[in-house]
């Protein structure tokens, strides 16, 4: 029987409350919806905001918030849909790589080890936090600035303002730069549940063709892959207006081809 869970995983310097407009969108569609928060992170943004000094925050890694996201798959009384944003698009693939989950949907999914790109977009928008001379010691809050060109570019001023206040929030550096190593690493080629790949046109930090290049990494995985890029979307994709095409678009292709592609195997 199809699943009827849906959980959504948030990426970095946002929490899981930017994925409130899509919980009460599924809910409308008779899902449940669940939106864990990454270890430490299961605060209000004005409260995570205010820890941006806070050395215990900045300890969190890529790798206890994997490990965690998969403890709480399993413990859910059936496989659910994951789809995930950004890092949490990378969580995604690899929940999918471990057989956690009937059918997932990475957005602006950062790459997996070994997935890169050279387009200066990408090395601009991550420099900043890859720089082995910042501290790891202290939480980073990425300025306005940079978050208008990296997150929000293409969008007015204001909005590009409201959502730096109402979303933005200080990030470890730990779940950044471990996305580097082995620890973000994915079998292309073994089997997985369905996987769609969503890439954003004029997405600075997760260019469109390294969303590409992570599709075509499956290339010779005998499982249902796919990809879909929107025309005009940032790597906010999932609050620029019109979030919504993207939303429906990744349930209808999990309640069609996923459910197809898994009715065929049986």
């Amino acid at each position: 029987m199809p699943t009827k869970t849906i959980v959504l995983i948030h990426g970095l310097f946002v929490s899981k409350h930017s994925w409130q407009p899509w919980v009460e969108y599924y809910q409308t569609k008779g899902y449940t919806v669940l939106t864990p928060a990454w270890p430490g992170r299961d605060q209000s943004v004005a409260e995570l905001k205010q820890r941006a000094n806070d050395p215990a925050l900045a300890q969190h890694t890529l790798k206890e918030s994997i490990d965690y996201h998969g403890q709480f798959i399993q413990r859910l009384p059936e496989k659910p849909i994951v789809i995930g944003h950004s890092m949490g698009g990378l969580i995604t693939q690899i929940l999918a790589n471990r057989q956690l989950i009937s059918a997932g949907v990475a957005i602006d999914s950062a790459p997996p080890q070994g997935v890169i790109s050279t387009k200066w977009s990408f090395i601009k928008s991550a420099l900043p936090m890859l720089n082995p001379f910042r501290s790891t010691s202290k939480p980073f809050m990425m300025p306005f600035e940079h978050f208008q060109y990296t997150f929000v570019n293409g969008m007015p001023l204001a909005e590009q303002q409201a959502i730096y206040q109402s979303q933005v929030v200080p990030e470890s550096l730990h779940n950044l730069r471990q996305s580097l190593t082995s620890v973000s690493w994915v079998d292309f080629k073994a089997e997985h549940a369905p996987l769609l790949l969503i890439a954003g046109e004029i997405d600075h930090i997760i260019p469109a063709s390294l969303n590409y290049s992570n599709y075509r990494k499956y290339r010779h995985s005998k499982s249902l892959t796919d990809f879909k890029q929107f025309a005009g979307r940032n790597h906010y994709i999932v609050g620029q207006p019109n979030w919504q095409e993207v939303a429906e678009y990744a349930l209808n292709w999990v309640e069609t081809k996923a459910l197809a592609s898994q009715s065929v195997a049986q």
